[in-house]
């Protein structure tokens, strides 16, 4: 059975929120908008987001690290959120893996938000629907897009290429080779509810120079190799291997 899902690099993400704002923008006029922001910007803000960024501190001064922890539906593979909901608005794909929100069916009960163990479901106060991250599924199989661009928003917008996309059921996708290759974990797995989106680990400041063993950019490629000549970068572009939006950090 196919399941898509993202891996996120928690050594390359700089909390810069591009996939906040462009999860946001592509959402709030696909199929699953409009998306409310009742009130966005002061003290106390509200709205729908399906995509957040914790940042927060670790460490003591002077090895004090700002660590950056994007969160979104996990697109569970056992959600507990599905068999709670008492009109069967709530569902998994089977030929994709999505836990999906039928807004037809929805009557906004929240039991659904209330058995997400993640808080990855939010109440839309403006339609009283609720909502959720699709990975953006009116785009990742609209043939009327180029291969390339068939991957959810927030993983073309990411300027470090910090989020991957593939189907973790494959063993040669590139989410697959990245979690094994770099210990991709999943988020609180004493729940059971087998998450298929992954984390890999980040990799203490002191070990993640360029140019150590443990350098995030030779196993993930977040970072291109100096010695990369520009005819390489074309054709990763080409492959769909490399982001427009990441290419003008790596040349």
């Amino acid at each position: 059975m196919t399941q898509m899902a993202l891996v996120i690099d928690l050594n390359v993400c700089v909390g810069c929120h591009a996939c906040v704002t462009s999860c946001k923008e592509w959402n709030t006029s696909g199929e699953s908008g409009s998306l409310a922001d009742l009130n966005p910007y002061d003290a106390d803000p509200s709205g729908t987001f399906f995509n957040r960024v914790q940042s927060f501190e670790a460490g003591s001064f002077p090895n004090a690290e700002t660590i950056h922890f994007p969160k979104s539906c996990l697109h569970c593979e056992d959600p507990p959120c599905v068999p709670v909901c008492p009109t069967g608005a709530s569902y998994k794909r089977k030929e994709d893996g999505l836990v999906l929100v039928d807004f037809d069916r929805c009557i906004g009960c929240k039991y659904c938000a209330w058995a997400c163990p993640y808080g990855a479901r939010e109440l839309d106060e403006g339609r009283k629907e609720m909502t959720k991250c699709t990975l953006c599924v009116d785009r990742i199989h609209d043939q009327n897009l180029s291969e390339r661009d068939r991957q959810p928003a927030c993983v073309l917008a990411c300027p470090t290429s910090a989020r991957l996309f593939g189907d973790i059921h494959d063993p040669e996708s590139v989410v697959s080779k990245a979690i094994e290759e770099r210990g991709g974990y999943q988020l609180m797995p004493e729940w059971n509810t087998r998450p298929a989106n992954h984390y890999l680990p980040r990799v203490p400041t002191e070990a993640a120079s360029c140019g150590s063993g443990s350098c995030s950019c030779k196993t993930s490629g977040s970072v291109a190799d100096p010695a990369q000549s520009p005819e390489s970068l074309d054709a990763q572009l080409e492959r769909g291997e490399l982001h427009l939006a990441s290419m003008a950090t790596r040349i």
